[in-house]
């Protein structure tokens, strides 16, 4: 026998204190990162279960949503006059995950670029998958989910409901999940901004000041000649080891919907072809014409 045959549907109590869903039809999410949450919902849960938990959403039947480390607390009001408890716990990554997560995000400019800008970056789970981790729930272990109301199943309607309600607030701020997992927005974009900096204190060259340079004004005449500082440096050019490196290194862009390399790889290569006969002052073969 199933459960509708135990325990028939039942109607909850009408309520004007809960947490309307603003969305009234569609996933309950805009943004990319949102969506992944509710699809790791979906694929947990019978249709049945989601379709009523989707109902209670918009009726707004979740009166309220609490964040606690590595969880929220929910009170989700159903046919019973007090209101179920739901409880949601992802689990935390410990700190030498978090460690190899930040480097790998530190490595990659867009990752790091995007999130400082309180974004989530599409590829931003490569990252994850470096530290052997993932940022969404993968296994039934790292999720866990309770509520107080009759139900057996593992996640009931009230439990959806919650978890709808949630998609809507990693759309308005993805660091939800980075708390989730065990660190928050301030410590994610510090740990960023160090390997940031020290990267770039690394890479950078600090010339020194001739303090008896002669005054640009009496050097004007001579300022575009590379001086005899110059006359021995040996300057070799050659193609680089991966074709549009700089394309790839930054990723695509969220805003763009096909792939961006076939569009700027002409342009790349014409600028490519330019920069050469500017350092070499003669004319450049192009690969079609070589071959």
């Amino acid at each position: 026998m199933s459960y509708y045959e135990w325990y028939p549907p039942s109607q909850p109590i009408s309520t004007d204190q809960g947490l309307k869903a603003r969305s009234k039809r569609g996933d309950f999410a805009k943004n990319w990162w949102a969506t992944r949450w509710v699809k790791a919902l979906e694929n947990l849960m019978d249709a049945g279960r989601l379709r009523r938990g989707r109902r209670y959403a918009r009726q707004g039947q979740v009166l309220s949503i609490e964040e606690r480390t590595g969880g929220v607390v929910a009170k989700v009001q159903g046919s019973r006059s007090r209101p179920y408890r739901v409880n949601i716990e992802l689990e935390s990554f410990d700190d030498e995950q978090w460690e190899q997560v930040f480097e790998a995000l530190a490595g990659r400019a867009i990752f790091a670029a995007r999130l400082l800008a309180g974004e989530m970056p599409e590829d931003i789970e490569e990252a994850f998958r470096a530290a052997h981790a993932s940022l969404f729930p993968t296994r039934r272990g790292e999720l866990t989910t309770s509520c107080s109301c009759p139900d057996w199943a593992e996640v009931c309607k009230h439990t959806a409901a919650v978890h709808y309600i949630l998609g809507e607030r990693f759309d308005e701020d993805p660091f939800l999940l980075f708390r989730l997992r065990g660190r928050t927005a301030e410590q994610a974009t510090s740990a960023l901004r160090a390997r940031r900096g020290a990267e770039t204190e690394q890479e950078e060259v600090v010339d020194e000041v001739d303090l008896n340079a002669p005054p640009l004004e009496e050097e004007i005449d001579r300022f575009w000649q590379a001086g005899p500082a110059f006359d021995a440096v040996n300057v070799a050019i050659k193609p680089p080891a991966v074709p549009y490196a700089v394309l790839r290194r930054l990723g695509q862009p969220g805003f763009v919907g096909e792939d961006l390399e076939p569009l700027l790889a002409p342009a790349y290569e014409a600028v490519s072809q330019k920069a050469l006969e500017a350092a070499l002052g003669e004319p450049q073969e192009t690969p079609e014409e070589e071959a």
